[in-house]
């Protein structure tokens, strides 16, 4: 089996979760500068230039290696932009949204090592393509499914054991306890996006990183979003509706997330972040994370 830092070419084995609102170059270099892997949020950049100037802009300011994350059924240019990728040096990807069959013949054709985010075992056994596979218990934040799904003390290792290619866990994971657990249920790598989130240098509101640090145990919920779900932090509002057995369904709308997040106004939208906000106590920078974690 290829081992995952032999893969990604830096120092540790820790992956920065690809969220789009941590889409900012510095944050990206940060995170390769601390000795993990940076990745670019790509999924929903459709203008291959306009992403090139991004790649640009971190291989100015950091030497080490990172990569980016496309999103394969919601950008109609991933071949243009894998395309970009190759030209620029970037040598790894990480792939989600969507089925690997469609996507991984380009990335192979350009030379590019793929690695591939799934939410369920059976999705990750057919994987085949991918030289690794990134898989996400439902700790996680982000965009989840609407159907049951299992944790990474279950996940991670029946991935395991059915694949022949480096696992990455995703979620529930933003110390050192976390980071050591991933690696005895058989992982050999942690992707991270909540804690990273909350890190000074990330781009992130004020607002944002403080409803994460105040988030206690229990704080998050999965609210549904049309035929999906995401994880967010539960706030009065979304406490009372609860409460009262509302029906969420249709009560937010995801297009209001940005403005939500960026402005602090969680009535709009409430705030995502993972289960494991409740153990992020602090707002840190990206190093510190990072050697705490390996330490």
């Amino acid at each position: 089996m290829t081992n995952l830092l032999e893969i990604l070419g830096c120092k540790y084995p820790i992956i920065q979760g690809p969220v789009g609102q941590l889409n900012d170059p510095k944050m990206v270099a940060a995170v390769s500068d601390a000795g993990a892997f940076g990745i670019l949020a790509l999924g929903l950049i459709t203008d291959p230039e306009m992403a090139r100037l991004m790649v640009k802009e971190i291989k100015e300011i950091t030497d080490k290696p990172f990569g980016a994350n496309l999103m394969i059924a919601m950008n109609p240019n991933n071949d243009a932009i894998l395309e970009m990728l190759a030209e620029e040096g970037v040598k790894v990807v990480t792939t989600s949204a969507g089925s690997p069959k469609t996507i991984y013949p380009k990335i192979k054709e350009l030379g590019l090592k793929g690695l591939h985010v799934t939410l369920a075992a059976k999705l990750a056994a057919k994987a085949n393509d991918a030289d690794g596979v990134i898989v996400s218990g439902m700790e996680a934040g982000g965009l989840r499914t609407s159907g049951p799904e299992s944790t990474n003390l279950i996940l991670v290792p029946v991935v395991c054991d059915m694949v022949d290619v480096p696992v990455v866990a995703a979620g529930g994971i933003a110390d050192r306890r976390g980071y050591r657990a991933a690696m005895a249920l058989g992982a050999q790598g942690v992707q991270i996006g909540t804690a990273f989130l909350t890190s000074e240098e990330s781009p992130a509101s004020k607002a944002w990183k403080e409803a994460i640090v105040k988030c206690g145990e229990a704080g998050t919920t999965l609210l549904p979003v049309g035929n999906m779900s995401m994880r967010t932090i539960i706030n009065s509002k979304l406490e009372k509706m609860i409460t009262s057995g509302a029906d969420l369904n249709g009560e937010y709308d995801m297009m209001n997330a940005y403005e939500a997040w960026s402005t602090g106004d969680f009535d709009l939208f409430p705030a995502g972040a993972g289960q494991i906000s409740a153990l992020i106590k602090e707002i840190r920078p990206v190093k510190d994370i990072i050697q705490e974690m390996v330490s």
